[in-house]
């Protein structure tokens, strides 16, 4: 690959980064993905890599988001990350603001989030399900706020998800679940609600592979990117009931039974972020 085709194509990322990055900095909306789509998740991490360092935060945790088998590429990934901010991540078990891109794409999510209570060896790059016992960490109710300025993010596929921060705008984390190591994932439900309506329901179940794969996953790519996870961080396991459409002025409540809930008002994402 010649050097001119480098610089070239290392631009392309720094400017469809840059493009993400305001209009999230401006609550606006994109009328199309700004540039050429990256050809893989490799590159597409690459543009998410140059996002984050322009965003005016710190990345505290990590959302999973679930790759359809006709959609994966070369990578094998079945799964797929976006960063999670310190000042978009709010702990509570109140009525929240769910801020959403008005004219772009708005959603809530059930999910269980993790907190790890360890670092993870760095020098550890492929986990598997059982082998996350050795990184001890406390799951809560969680509820993501899955918004871009980018209407059609998830129509376009994993590798547009990826360039805009996963597709996030923000994670509630609620309630601790005790002891969740020893309760069968049968047992943890979930249900979204949405003005009153019932919209979706399910648990730890839905997610393909349950709780552990979604956490081997961050694991491993985590790692793979150079971005080893730490004690105190976060991971947003994937959408426990699916993914909800919402619009500003609804209200949206997710529901775990015995383990909590969380409600909160939809509002258009504002410039608070700059």
């Amino acid at each position: 690959m010649s050097s001119n085709h480098q610089t070239s194509t290392g631009q392309a990322a720094a400017d469809i980064a840059a493009a993400f990055v305001q209009a999230r900095l401006r609550g606006a909306s994109l009328p199309a993905f700004p540039g050429t789509i990256p050809e893989d998740l490799e590159a597409a991490y690459r543009v998410q890599d140059l996002a984050i360092a322009r965003w005016p935060d710190r990345v505290v945790g990590w959302k999973v988001g679930y790759i359809a088998p006709e959609r994966r590429d070369a990578s094998g990934d079945e799964r797929l990350l976006g960063p999670i901010y310190a000042r978009q991540c709010v702990s509570s078990a109140d009525e929240v603001q769910v801020p959403v891109f008005v004219d772009g794409f708005g959603a809530i999510e059930a999910e269980y989030v993790l907190r790890l209570e360890a670092d993870a060896p760095a020098h550890v790059q492929d986990w598997t399900p059982e082998a996350t016992a050795a990184v001890p960490a406390t799951l809560h109710i969680g509820l993501e706020i899955a918004s871009s300025p980018l209407a059609t993010i998830n129509a376009l596929g994993p590798r547009v998800v990826v360039s805009d921060f996963g597709n996030n705008n923000g994670l509630v984390v609620g309630p601790e679940i005790a002891g969740w190591r020893a309760i069968p994932e049968s047992g943890l439900t979930a249900e979204s609600w949405i003005d009153g309506e019932l919209v979706g329901r399910g648990g730890a179940t839905t997610l393909p592979g349950g709780l552990l794969a979604a956490y081997a996953f961050a694991l491993s790519r985590s790692a793979r990117r150079g971005r080893p996870l730490k004690a105190g961080d976060l991971i947003a396991t994937g959408n426990a009931t699916g993914i909800h459409d919402v619009r500003v002025g609804q209200w949206v409540r997710v529901d775990f039974g015995a383990h909590g809930r969380i409600s909160g008002q939809v509002v258009a994402a504002g410039q608070d972020a700059a």
